[in-house]
């Protein structure tokens, strides 16, 4: 079994966009097992095959913190067919992930917190006045609540010149980072995904919706797309990076419940 599981979720990285390359390079293998479950363990609850816990390729057991994500992932190995595919399973890919780096919270925190130096919220357009209104509208809240709520006052920039934010605004911010390894991980996932820890931390606060989340985090693009057309590769890609982002909200809003 655990040859397996390292082949179909793998060394799975944090960055879900890697986890989904590894994965389409490992070819798929019929299923082994009738039936997946879920049963109580140390910290939570484990997913099971045929009543075996699945454990990460370093031999970890795969404990999930609610009955829901433990549910939620043993519905993903059910819904395979004959053969196992990868890609139909974010929230595993996510567990196997997260149960490696339990041990390195903080070293996870701390690269979600290196966007706070160059995030997406902070370099906005020049011109025409409607994108530079449509960022506003989208982005702005989010920046708002972080000044008003958790006093991190960030800085603004044209086009892409970087600009060096203050330091107390990058530690107020991550003063209000999450403490518990599955929603760093998530927190990381949408951070990843979207180019931005401010929309994660937002996310997380319930400051916007993900819906609201996901349409902030690509109003360049989306703009684009109304003036050029649509790229199918551009498309294709985002809606892969959607399912990881669809998996990690329900990893949140499982953790909340």
């Amino acid at each position: 079994m655990r040859e397996l599981f390292d082949e179909v979720a793998g060394h799975s990285p944090l960055d879900p966009e890697e986890a989904v390359r590894r994965a389409t390079r490992v070819p798929q293998r019929k299923r082994f097992y009738k039936v997946a479950g879920i049963a109580p363990a140390d910290g939570g609850f484990a997913v099971t095959l045929d009543g075996k816990p699945i454990r990460t390729p370093s031999g970890r057991h795969v404990v999930a913190p609610t009955s829901g994500i433990a549910e939620a992932i043993a519905v993903e190995w059910n819904a395979q067919g004959e053969t196992i595919d990868p890609l139909t399973m974010p929230l595993t890919r996510f567990a196997n992930s997260v149960s490696e780096v339990t041990d390195r919270v903080d070293v996870v925190a701390d690269d979600v917190a290196k966007y706070l130096g160059t995030d997406l919220l902070f370099y906005r357009a020049g011109h025409p006045e409607a994108l530079v209104a449509r960022e506003a509208a989208h982005w702005d809240p989010v920046l708002s609540w972080a000044a008003n709520e958790l006093g991190a006052h960030f800085i603004l920039s044209e086009g892409i010149v970087h600009v060096t934010q203050p330091e107390q605004a990058i530690s107020a911010a991550r003063g209000v980072f999450p403490a518990d390894p599955w929603s760093v991980a998530a927190m990381h996932v949408v951070t990843t995904l979207t180019g931005s820890a401010l929309l994660a931390l937002a996310l997380l606060h319930g400051v916007l919706d993900p819906d609201q989340i996901w349409t902030a985090a690509h109003v360049d693009e989306d703009w684009n797309a109304e003036k050029w057309g649509v790229d199918e590769e551009v498309a294709a890609r985002r809606a892969a990076r959607l399912v990881d982002f669809r998996a990690a909200v329900t990893i949140l809003h499982a953790l909340k419940a």
